[in-house]
């Protein structure tokens, strides 16, 4: 189920999907396409990756979220992975969320911190990197325990 939240949102690359499908095997969901996608190369076409994908979801019954929910989606669990130090403050910089149109005031929080890249982020903020990691924390806090939109697995 998250495997699809994160396809929808563009954050999975089409060469893990195969062993996405071979761990979605390996927990005991099975389907014709499911297995034709774990047996697929990485490097295989990805449009017939994404195919196979979607049609194996389609067998799960799962149904492939709005490409907006599944970006906030995203978002909540970039922040999530930022509170539990999963994440360094360098791949937090990334111009992909400037255009995500925020639903809330905790999203817009968290986004006006986002810098567009690594090399801005004392040009952008005006904050020394210690100021902005503590406010970016407040704000990945603050969106983490703000109810989520995603999969309920």
């Amino acid at each position: 189920m998250e495997a699809a939240w994160l396809y929808q949102a563009d954050q999975v690359c089409p060469e893990d999907l195969p062993m996405t499908a071979a761990q979605a095997l390996a927990m005991g969901l099975d389907t014709p396409t499911l297995c034709e996608l774990a047996g697929l190369p990485r490097h295989a076409d990805p449009r017939d990756i994404r195919d196979t994908f979607e049609q194996a979801l389609e067998e799960l019954g799962i149904t492939l979220p709005d490409h907006h929910v599944a970006r906030r989606y995203a978002l909540r669990r970039l922040a999530t992975r930022f509170t539990a130090g999963e994440v360094d403050l360098a791949e937090l910089a990334s111009d992909e969320w400037s255009e995500l149109e925020v639903q809330t005031a905790e999203e817009h929080a968290f986004v006006a911190l986002l810098p567009p890249c690594a090399c801005c982020i004392e040009y952008t903020l005006g904050l020394d990197e210690a100021a902005w990691k503590a406010q970016l924390q407040i704000a990945a806090c603050a969106l983490v325990s703000h109810p989520s939109v995603g999969p309920r697995s």
